[in-house]
């Protein structure tokens, strides 16, 4: 019995090397600020992807007309290719480097998401008119000229379909359509430089719904990746506390899926504008990226001082006529 009992305290002992750390020493780890710097790329990444999946389906049915299982299978392009890229992008971390694949993540992301910020409009503002060069009587208007005494002024009359050019094909920039209307009546009498025909401008942009899902699936990609990017990062800089730092990376990506969905919907509250989903998702992306290289740039002033001052010095002018 007692072999027995000795056998099994081996047994159950703690492996050679482990950590005998109390809870508060490895709590103590979370008053760095690098910790919540990848709580916050992981609020990015993790959270967004979460928020977005969630989102994307009212988004296609309000914004492009589509059916709930149509905006659902939409959806899936996003959701499908993210969550199975996340393998690819722990390879990636181990054979570029974690904090490269990072800039390429946050770069990609910020691109696509402010190209997603320009929302789909129909715009109608004042362009340029016409005015009379000299007083006189309106004596005839027809659809492209305005006759006043023996002066006859010419006009852009307004196209029979004003919209053709914004629904037809894959627009991928916003295009404009000029033109005038009468601002007179037959027999007015009209001073100098009174307006003869109000200008009417008109911009009007698709956003294709097909050009919107490829860029949504860009950065469901990005993200995926990122997803495992961040986590690449734990055991270099926390190599003792990486059940701790990647718990709590973890939750403040969990605090993103939970309150993305709200945000969204306050942004879409107070603007009316879907696309400033895009907007918050951008900003954020930005935040993280100038915060990562700031302190890639500390830590490289900090340690290879030499290089930062090559890689920031400007190039030597070249001599005259050296070949």
């Amino acid at each position: 019995a007692v072999s027995l009992k000795k056998k099994l305290t081996l047994t159950i002992a703690k492996p050679a090397g482990a950590s005998s750390r109390s809870v508060k020493a490895s709590l103590a780890t979370l008053k760095h600020m690098r910790v919540w710097r990848f709580g916050l790329y992981y609020f990015l990444v993790f959270g967004m992807f979460v928020a977005l999946a969630q989102w994307l389906i009212p988004y296609y049915v309000n914004v492009y007309a589509m059916s709930i299982v149509t905006a659902g299978l939409m959806a899936t392009i996003f959701t499908l290719p993210s969550g199975v890229i996340r393998a690819l992008g722990g390879t990636l971390s181990d054979k570029f480097g974690a904090r490269r694949v990072m800039y390429w993540v946050l770069g990609l992301t910020l691109a696509a998401a402010v190209l997603l910020i320009v929302p789909k409009m129909d715009i109608f503002s004042p362009g340029q008119g016409v005015m009379a060069q000299a007083p006189g009587t309106v004596t005839e208007i027809t659809d492209s000229s305005i006759t006043v005494g023996d002066k006859v002024y010419t006009y852009e009359r307004k196209p029979e379909a004003v919209q053709s050019k914004n629904q037809e094909g894959a627009a991928l920039f916003p295009s404009s359509q000029v033109w005038q209307e009468p601002a007179v009546e037959l027999g007015q009498e009209v001073k100098k430089k009174e307006l003869l025909a109000r200008g009417v401008t008109h911009i009007g942009f698709q956003a294709n719904v097909w050009i919107f899902t490829a860029l949504v699936f860009v950065i469901g990609i990005t993200l995926g990746i990122g997803k495992a990017a961040v986590y690449r990062h734990i055991p270099d800089y926390f190599p003792s506390d990486v059940g701790v730092v990647g718990g709590m990376v973890g939750v403040l990506g969990g605090l993103g899926g939970f309150f993305g969905p709200m945000i969204f919907g306050s942004l879409l509250e107070w603007s009316g504008l879907w696309t400033t989903t895009w907007m918050f998702i951008a900003i954020l992306t930005a935040v993280c990226l100038v915060w990562m290289h700031r302190v890639v740039q500390q830590l490289m002033r900090a340690k290879a001082p030499e290089m930062l001052r090559d890689l920031e010095a400007p190039m030597p002018s070249v001599r005259r006529g050296a070949n």
